[in-house]
């Protein structure tokens, strides 16, 4: 299926950080993913996307993001190439795309985009068909008219805007997008029920309007582990060594830099921390990291030995797991706050 990685960031990064110039960016996870645990090394050639905020407030070009999108593989587009090495920015999106549902075409590629809002999705919503025409009915229509094209992860897209108080406002607090979030999964678990569905949905979503994000790692089973999603965070993520060898530097406890990937962008191990199954980050506007669970009927208690025993063989097999071995997963707080849907 796809990857995405999300930068935000005290400065601007230079999209080619991210993008093109480490050994194992999100472009080269397109064909050459070594972390993942799928053993027919599939490649993520159906498109890309990057999306991209201002650095510095522009009253003519507005606070909507930037998005460039292509059907070429990202390995082989020189405009990406050429743009990533002039582009700075505080908060990117960065997409690649292996067509699951939906055709290949433009509309069809992430990021996603209204307003301020941006969103990308990683994963699947099961027997989709049988649950998408009681998601368009629900929809009003001004959001109905923004699909344009036909994947799950955009009809998902304009769920979450109708859960939004006012999709079209210029600001929108961290609370207002998690509960969107909150709603938007808990939405579709309802859809699947209703219409019989057993098979889990693979529901990694992120949102951001520009100052807060939130991501989600989560799958509609109490039993099954979701799709891989990770992060990073420092002062600095520069290279360290010739041949694209990055790694996430810590001079002091500043959180200047947040990263967030369905695979780790370097193979230094102490880089990256795992997010747990169903559950929320939260990138406030401040530099914050929350790690919030999901509390609903998939939801498992770290407390509970259930919780590391999720079977990894579904998203395993559609190449969406990266191996836990790898790095450490984060350790929860026991008065961690809780969201429950």
């Amino acid at each position: 299926m796809c990857r995405f990685v999300i930068y935000k960031g005290t400065s601007p990064v230079q999209l080619s950080h991210l993008l093109t110039r480490p050994c194992h960016s999100i472009i080269n996870q397109a064909f050459d993913s070594r972390l993942r645990l799928d053993h027919r090394r599939p490649i993520n050639g159906d498109g890309f996307g990057v999306g991209w905020y201002d650095s510095v407030h522009d009253e003519e070009l507005g606070s909507q993001p930037c998005i460039f999108t292509s059907v070429t593989p990202a390995w082989n587009n020189a405009n990406l190439i050429r743009l990533a090495e002039k582009i700075k920015s505080p908060l990117v999106f960065g997409h690649v795309r292996a067509t699951t549902t939906g055709s290949l075409s433009l509309d069809n590629c992430h990021p996603f985009t209204y307003g301020k809002i941006m969103f990308m999705h990683n994963g699947g919503i099961a027997d989709f068909h049988l649950l998408k025409r009681r998601l368009q009915a629900d929809l009003p229509d001004d959001i109905f008219n923004v699909v344009q094209g036909n994947t799950d992860s955009e009809c998902a897209f304009a769920l979450l805007l109708s859960k939004l108080p006012d999709p079209k406002a210029k600001n929108f607090t961290t609370r207002i997008l998690q509960q969107a979030m909150l709603d938007t999964i808990a939405t579709l678990n309802a859809y699947a029920e209703e219409a019989g569905i057993t098979e889990p949905s693979l529901m990694n979503f992120c949102v951001t309007d520009g100052e807060s994000v939130v991501a989600t790692r989560y799958i509609s089973s109490r039993h099954d582990e979701a799709a891989s999603l990770w992060f990073s965070s420092g002062t600095t993520f520069s290279e360290y060594a010739q041949g694209g060898h990055y790694r996430m530097a810590k001079a002091d406890k500043r959180e200047n830099i947040i990263m967030i990937a369905s695979e780790p962008l370097t193979f230094e191990k102490a880089d990256w921390m795992e997010i747990r199954t169903n559950n929320m980050v939260v990138i406030t506007p401040k530099m914050n990291l929350l790690q919030i669970p999901i509390v609903d009927r998939f939801y498992v208690s770290p407390s509970d030995p259930a919780a590391l025993n999720r079977d990894t063989d579904f998203a395993a097999a559609k190449g969406l797991l990266s191996p836990r071995k790898a790095l450490a997963p984060v350790q929860p707080r026991d008065n961690a706050p809780q969201l429950t849907i």
